[in-house]
């Protein structure tokens, strides 16, 4: 009977010893998942988070592949750096829904404005160039959409629109020494075909903002913002 006591009282002993290692390793590998899952909404959860804004709707997430693609900026593109193209091809959309899909980035985006005829960026274009396109805040793209206001002929009106995105991409490449800058910058001119913008766009950031803003003068621009879309 006192051994059967005994050998009961080392298994008791024995089953405490493991149960009590048991909870102590739980213990440990809790503290280790509530460290991961810490850590995970630490600064590098909120860049990936960040990485995929509420305006990245479906549609404008097409819109940009198929931009950046013709740009060949992304796998797939057959070229490196921006070629012409036709944009209603490239947005397969109305105008007003082109348009409409940049609304969310008001607060990001900057409207730069040229004189009627004129390529040539000013001072205070440039100072907006500047100043938005090095608020860059983690983003992958920027954008550049050209506009022609709607004197002159379609062929003329394409060029120039041409000529203006080419100016902001020609000050950006002696402004700033980034390396990766032939795979960030996607350019698109519309002419004066196609998107054209109506007053609703004079309240946002111009480089012309003290001055009268008719469609006309607003359409004699750039249009300028990141984007951090995940595509």
């Amino acid at each position: 009977m006192t051994t059967n006591r005994t050998h009961l009282a080392f298994f008791l002993v024995v089953l405490a010893l493991l149960s009590g290692t048991v909870a102590v390793w739980v213990h440990s590998a809790s503290s280790r998942l509530a460290e991961i899952q810490s850590a995970g909404k630490g600064p590098g959860a909120a860049v990936a988070t960040a990485a995929d804004e509420g305006y990245c709707t479906g549609a404008l997430k097409q819109i940009l592949r198929r931009v950046l693609t013709s740009c060949g900026l992304i796998k797939g593109g057959s070229q490196r750096g921006c070629q012409p193209m036709q944009a209603r091809s490239v947005a397969a959309m109305s105008g007003d829904d082109f348009n409409a899909l940049f609304v969310p980035l008001s607060d990001r985006a900057a409207i730069i404005q040229f004189d009627q005829d004129s390529a040539d960026l000013d001072g205070e274009a440039l100072a907006l160039l500047d100043k938005t396109f090095a608020a860059q805040r983690g983003a992958s793209y920027f954008l550049v959409v050209s506009r022609a206001s709607p004197e002159g002929a379609i062929g003329y009106n394409r060029e120039l629109s041409r000529k203006r995105a080419q100016a902001v991409l020609d000050h950006i490449r002696s402004r700033f020494s980034d390396p990766d800058l032939d795979q960030e910058v996607g350019l698109l001119w519309l002419g004066a075909e196609f998107a054209q913008l109506d007053k609703d766009f004079c309240q946002w950031h111009r480089s012309r903002p003290n001055e009268a803003c008719t469609t006309a003068h607003l359409n004699r621009s750039a249009f300028i913002a990141w984007i951090d879309c995940r595509l």
